[in-house]
């Protein structure tokens, strides 16, 4: 032992010592090297040799567990405290020898039991039946305690007989595991001369201590549906099987998985273990008041380890359905994994870490004292003294003042996400608060007075609503809970709507209440909604103002209520698209879902609905102009588009090889980069390919990709695909061969369809046949033109006069995008311009989008420059009131003709120079 060691500050490890001389060898020779890697059962049996008498057998396996467990708790403590281990190495090597005394143990008295009983036969399956034991708590997380005792539950497959043969007492399975898992606590628990190996605790299991000592699978699943609480959830998050058969063990998860995960963002749980954490705080307190010489509780204090673990496991609890990532069972592992969400900030989980490692060490120096089961410090001076030695720390006080300082900010962050919102709330949040719509909402005129005050317009209307939406039966029918928690929203939300309607000065008060409580009906079944939005007061805020601003954005969040957590993050705001990290989640996500397709198509959907909330909050606050908010709409599309066909491919059973050697074409808006937030996608599909497969192979690619797009599930639908210009129309095989588009181009296709072409572009897939496609593209385009100049002219006059005959104009109003001198005007010059003058400036198939092109048209002198300024200004500002329109909920962009005589007057000015 190194002479500056402070293992002899360990009295258990002194008494241990002292016991047998040949003690101090044993552990010399295996703490050499770091214990997580100790070959256990090699060590079992070299204990159970040499602490035989001599000449007398090897101990039994009860005592040499026993003993080896003394050797390798001693050895921790030497390593550990001369600092050669390292918290980790600690708690990893207790995991591993709980599992490991679990599995001997059992593997022997198993055998045992199946010798006087014969094996457990299941009635249903006719199989042989295994127990699984389950590890909970630390154990289950891989970070248990040198002194911890450990909880299990005991479960088996299914009921049945045990096959008894000749001499052999038959029971049923039940009562042949109850006799097995008594057997193992006792193996495990029981104090002998030896010690004992772990304490065993069984409380966790279905019903606790007053339930059987075993389970069925049928019995778990049971009890977990019809009784299982919230708190259970937060257990069994940790439960992890040591023992049983892989297709038990996958049965069981396949139970517990939807009682722990759920499918949606589940923010009820803070409430329920903030409820949870002051049931075990007034305990603690109420223990430290009765024992002064126990407070300091480490583990269940204020600040303390269950904090932090708190902390970890609400957000696997709010998040785990939907993100596999956060399913890790240790507390480590998961904080690591929230600041790679960037759930929480960086700096945060590493001093959450810090103050993790510092409370496990100083816990486990507690611990190392006596070899006790304690988490507080202890009562004597002197004792505190050594634990600050311990920890190597000059005294006590420096020692109290650095846990207190762990403490503070463990504190802090624990208040800042389970603290009641509504009591630091301007506007509370309050369910159990009464108000005046508690006892009034049968009573119209009292409403209608308390809107009016609040400055609703159409005070009277408005409060006929809110008295229908609370009378519906939809809402009367809600637990009471979930009724008492939507009216206090409302409560807090009339407020914020007048103030709102206030501060803008326009807009209606009472439509934008109209709009959120179709949006509360809507949530009022998910109480986890509910909870979001009283747990955040501020996003019942952001989101009445995102619905005052735009209809379209109400009906959106109405339709897609789980994009309501992106307003949590103030991030969001100013957040720039990351379209190459969305690619990579996507990419892992969907590879998690392999073979559950509804599942990946869903996967899809919630991350396009919360990108594109994401940016529809940014529109709405003035951060984005409509040409931005377009490039970032398409990019994201295109990595929609290009995840979906990797993952439709995969899905592919008769794929002939595992990259496919297709693409997706962009055409209309998306291949123009002007893509809005319904509009569908204009695409074509293009493979090269020599393989015999691959015509159908493509085929059914791209009718499954348009499948997984158009599909409505649960999640909404993606985008409506339109393929309309592909070769030959609708009539035309719906993928080609690059060589056969080449053709269709050259020698088949209407000037309509190269028109459409000098908007297309390359979208997803095989990026080579998008650079085949590009120089067909450009070839077609640079196609000389001018001794067929009147054809061309002609031909685009007569395919625009088809598209206003189909839309004709209304009296006083005008249609932004169809009507003469407005946007597809403009669109159809460019595009005459290009297919015109692109033989002598090749520069024009670049594809700049309408605006781009009208500069590079007057700089090459094709149209008048100040004219080419006035339409580009003309174009910007139709499609800005367009955007408006829509994010009104107005599928028709018709305005007051009056509105946009000035921007529509130079596109008819510029279209009579074009093409007089």
């Amino acid at each position: 032992m190194n002479p500056a060691s402070l293992t002899p500050l360990s009295r258990f490890y002194q008494r241990w010592l002292a016991a047998d001389p040949s003690r101090a060898g044993a552990v010399a020779s295996i703490s050499a090297g770091p214990l997580d890697q100790l070959d256990l059962a090699q060590g079992l049996a070299r204990v159970a040799v040499d602490d035989a008498k001599p000449g007398a057998p090897p101990l039994p396996a009860v005592r040499a567990m026993r003993r080896l467990r003394n050797l390798l708790v001693s050895s921790l403590i030497q390593r550990d405290l001369d600092g050669q281990a390292d918290l980790a190495e600690v708690v990893a090597t207790m995991t591993a020898f709980a599992d490991f005394a679990i599995r001997t143990h059992l593997t022997a008295l198993m055998a045992e039991q199946v010798a006087s009983h014969g094996m457990p036969v299941g009635h249903e399956s006719g199989l042989p039946q295994e127990m699984i034991v389950l590890a909970m708590g630390k154990q289950g997380g891989g970070e248990l305690n040198v002194s911890s005792d450990i909880d299990l539950i005991f479960v088996y497959p299914e009921d049945g007989d045990t096959a008894a043969g000749a001499g052999q007492r038959q029971l049923s399975n039940h009562e042949f595991f109850t006799r097995l898992g008594k057997k193992l606590i006792a193996a495990l628990s029981e104090i002998t001369e030896d010690g004992f190996t772990f304490r065993v605790d069984m409380a966790l299991r279905p019903n606790g201590n007053s339930g059987p000592l075993v389970a069925s699978l049928n019995m778990v699943e049971e009890y977990l549906i019809v009784q299982g609480r919230e708190w259970e959830r937060y257990a069994w998050v940790k439960a992890r099987a040591v023992t049983g058969a892989p297709q038990d063990i996958a049965a069981l998860e396949a139970i517990v998985h939807p009682f722990v995960y759920r499918r949606y963002l589940d923010f009820g749980v803070i409430d329920a273990i903030r409820t949870m954490h002051a049931q075990i705080r007034a305990e603690v307190d109420r223990q430290e008041r009765l024992h002064p010489d126990r407070s300091n509780n480490v583990k269940l204090g204020r600040g303390g380890i269950r904090e932090i673990e708190f902390l970890a496991q609400v957000f696997q609890l709010i998040r785990g359905g939907r993100d596999a990532a956060l399913r890790d069972r240790s507390t480590r592992a998961t904080l690591r994994v929230l600041a790679d969400k960037e759930l929480l900030p960086l700096d945060t989980v590493e001093q959450l870490l810090a103050s993790y490692a510092f409370l496990r060490n100083l816990e486990h120096r507690l611990q190392y004292l006596d070899d006790a089961q304690t988490h507080t410090l202890p009562a004597s001076d002197a004792d505190r003294a050594v634990i600050a030695q311990m920890m190597r720390l000059p005294d006590v006080a420096t020692l109290l003042a650095q846990l207190e300082e762990q403490r503070h900010f463990v504190a802090a962050q624990f208040d800042a996400i389970f603290s009641d919102k509504s009591e630091q709330a301007g506007d509370t949040v309050d369910p159990g608060a009464s108000s005046w719509a508690g006892a009034d909402l049968d009573n119209r005129e009292a409403i209608e007075a308390h809107l009016r005050a609040l400055s609703f317009d159409d005070a009277g209307g408005a409060a006929q609503r809110l008295m229908s939406t609370w009378q519906s039966g939809k809402v009367q029918a809600l637990p009471e809970a979930s009724r008492t928690r939507l009216l206090a929203l409302v409560n807090a939300a009339l407020p914020l709507i007048g103030k709102t309607a206030l501060e803008a000065g326009a807009g209606s008060a009472s439509s934008t209440l109209t709009r959120l409580l179709a949006f509360f009906e809507a949530i009022a079944r998910r109480s986890a909604y509910l909870s979001l939005l009283t747990e955040y007061p501020h996003t019942l805020e952001r989101v009445i103002r995102m619905m005052y601003a735009s209809g379209w954005a109400a009906t959106f969040l109405t339709q897609h209520p789980i994009v309501l957590d992106e307003l949590l993050d103030e991030r969001v705001r100013s957040a720039v698209p990351d379209c190459a990290a969305l690619a990579a989640e996507l990419k892992e996500q969907l590879g998690a879902a392999a073979g559950d397709t509804e599942r990946q198509m869903d996967i899809l959907r919630e991350a396009h609905h919360a990108q594109l909330f994401r940016l529809l909050a940014q529109d709405l606050a003035g951060e984005l102009t409509v040409e931005k908010l377009a490039d970032y709409l398409s990019a994201l599309a295109d990595t929609i588009v290009a995840a979906t066909i990797d993952a439709a491919w995969q899905a592919i059973s008769t794929r002939h090889r595992e990259v496919p050697r297709f693409a997706v074409i962009a055409y209309g808006k998306l291949g123009g980069k002007e893509l809005g937030y319904v509009s569908d996608l204009d695409v074509i599909f293009l493979f090269d390919d020599d393989d015999q497969e691959a015509p159908g192979n493509y085929a059914k690619l791209a009718q499954r990709f348009i499948t997984w797009m158009t599909a409505h599930t649960s999640a909404g639908i993606l985008f409506d695909i339109d393929t309309a210009l592909r070769p030959d129309g609708a009539s035309g095989m719906l993928v080609s061969s690059v060589a056969a588009f080449e053709r269709y181009q050259e020698n088949s296709a209407w000037i309509w369809e190269h028109q459409a072409l000098t908007r297309a572009r390359f979208c997803a897939g095989d990026a080579a046949i998008g650079e085949r496609f590009e120089a067909v593209r450009e070839r077609v385009l640079r196609t000389d033109r001018s001794a067929r100049a009147d054809e061309l002219k002609q031909e685009v006059l007569k395919m625009r006069k088809k598209m206003h005959d189909a839309y004709p104009a209304r009296p006083g109003l005008f249609d932004l995008k169809q009507d003469v001198g407005g946007m597809i005007d403009v669109e159809f010059m460019s595009q005459y311009l290009v297919l015109r003058h692109c033989a002598q400036y090749p520069q024009l198939t670049i594809n700049l989008g309408n605006i781009g092109l009208l500069r590079m048209f007057a700089d090459l002198g094709l149209i008048d420059a100040d004219l080419a300024l006035a339409v580009g200004d003309a174009y910007r500002a139709m499609r800005k009131l367009q955007h408006q329109m829509r994010l009104q909920g107005k599928d028709n962009a018709r305005v007051d003709a009056a509105l946009v005589a000035r921007h529509s007057a130079p596109v008819r000015q510029l279209w009579e120079a074009v093409f007089a």
